[in-house]
C-alpha cells in the first residue's frame, strides 16, 4: 500500500464525513489525488463501509457481550452458509467469527443489548438453534455505563497504521 494510502485510510478513520478537499489539504495532496486513491482502496477491498460511530447508551444499549465458542471444526465448515445466514438476521450482533483461539474457544460473537433480560433471551435462543453443534462457550458482559476508560472506536488505530509503516 502506498503512503499516500496509508494517509487517507488514517484520516478516514478519524472522520469518515470529510470532504475529499478536506483530505487533501489534510495529506498535502491534490483533491483529484485525492478521490482517486479513494475509489482505487474502495474498489480493492480496504475500504468496504463508511459509518460512524454512535454513543451506544444513549442509543438504550447497557451491554456488550463477548461470547466465546468452542465449535467442531469439521462442524463450523459444515454449518458456515447457514450460521452466515442466521447471524445476518440478528441486528444486535456487529461480529460473528469461527477464527477466534484462546482458551480452548475457536468462535466469537459480539453483540450489543439493552438490558440483561435481552441478553439472557439472546442466549437461551441462540443455544436452542445451534446448542446441538456447540460444544462450550462462555459469555463477558461488558457494562457500557461503567468504568470505561477508553471507548469503542476506531479512530485509535488510524495513529497505529501510519506508526507501523515508518
Amino acid at each position: 500500500m502506498k503512503e499516500i494510502e496509508r494517509k487517507l485510510i488514517s484520516e478516514l478513520l478519524k472522520n469518515s464525513r470529510r470532504s475529499d478537499r478536506d483530505l487533501a489539504k489534510a495529506i498535502g495532496r491534490s483533491q483529484p489525488t485525492i478521490t482517486r486513491a479513494r475509489q482505487k482502496l474502495e474498489k480493492e477491498g480496504y475500504i468496504k463501509e463508511y459509518t460512524m460511530m454512535p454513543d451506544f447508551v444513549k442509543l438504550g444499549y447497557e451491554i456488550m457481550a463477548i461470547t466465546c465458542l468452542k465449535i467442531d471444526e469439521i462442524k463450523m465448515v459444515e454449518l458456515h452458509k447457514a450460521i452466515t445466514e442466521y447471524f445476518a438476521s440478528e441486528p444486535d450482533v456487529i461480529m460473528v467469527s469461527g477464527g477466534a483461539q484462546g482458551m480452548g474457544k475457536n468462535g466469537v460473537i459480539i453483540s450489543l443489548h439493552k438490558r440483561y433480560s435481552d441478553f439472557s433471551r439472546f442466549i437461551t435462543n441462540h443455544m436452542a438453534q445451534w446448542g446441538d453443534n456447540i460444544e462450550d462457550y462462555f459469555s463477558i458482559l461488558i457494562s457500557l455505563e461503567e468504568r470505561t476508560v477508553k471507548p469503542l472506536s476506531l479512530k485509535y488505530i488510524a495513529q497505529s497504521i501510519m506508526s507501523s509503516h515508518q
